[in-house]
């Protein structure tokens, strides 16, 4: 049995980090990973509870597979819980594929740091345990240096994920800024067009008014001439 564990620091909130957790996958830092899919997921107490199934393509040495087999596709079972009030995101992977041989139980907490709740602490855990073949603390080795090697990508794929959500909320700021701009380009041009409208209508009834005294007037002399 290997013990593996682990600590990293992203300077994000918990809440950042937690919702980048959320969007990992796909990533271009861990393609080996091809897919999640929910098998149940429920609030309780106010807890978020899910259970993923999660399929990566996993390539071992030739003589690996001739000990514990071959199999294009593994798949691990994966059970989280995310507490928003405790700020705390627990996730616990075990392989369901070669476990017959192979049992890899990993966990994985996101938590505040403790020194500065601004920051998010990363610790992880992997037990690997290999049995019933040979050469399997040699495998141990193996897989744990693998584990290693992925939790590298894991951290660069968080700060992937955080870089695309800090880009989506630009985004869709300046999209809202371009629509509010445009809404007040077309008031104020609704504005001037009914400004206008309204000039012309005074100007015309100041016109017409102004013919209607003239009438009026001339109306009035013709009728004091033909009087005198």
């Amino acid at each position: 049995m290997k013990i593996w564990t682990s600590e990293h620091t992203f300077n994000h909130p918990w809440e950042t980090v937690a919702q980048a957790a959320w969007r990992k996958y796909p990533n271009p830092m861990n393609p080996a990973v091809i897919g999640t899919d929910v098998v149940e997921r429920k609030v309780v107490d106010g807890v978020l509870l899910t259970h993923r199934l999660v399929s990566s393509k996993w390539f071992f040495p030739r003589w690996a597979q001739a000990l514990i087999g071959t199999a294009k596709i593994c798949y691990a079972s994966e059970k989280s819980e995310v507490n928003p009030t405790q700020r705390q995101m627990t996730l616990k992977t075990t392989n369901l594929t070669f476990c017959r041989y192979i049992a890899v139980d990993e966990t994985v907490r996101y938590t505040p740091h403790p020194s500065d709740s601004s920051k998010t602490l990363l610790t992880q855990e992997a037990v690997v345990t290999v049995q019933g073949v040979p050469l399997s603390s040699y495998m141990e080795d193996l897989l744990t240096n693998k584990i290693s090697l992925n939790a590298g990508k894991g951290r660069q794929a968080i700060e992937w994920v955080i870089g695309k959500l800090d880009s989506e909320i630009k985004e869709l700021a300046n999209s809202a800024c371009k629509s509010t701009d445009e809404l007040l380009s077309h008031t104020k041009k609704s504005l001037d067009d009914i400004t206008s409208t309204a000039r012309r209508s005074m100007d015309d009834i100041s016109t017409k008014a102004k013919r209607s005294l003239d009438d009026i007037e001339k109306f009035a002399k013709a009728n004091a001439n033909q009087r005198s």
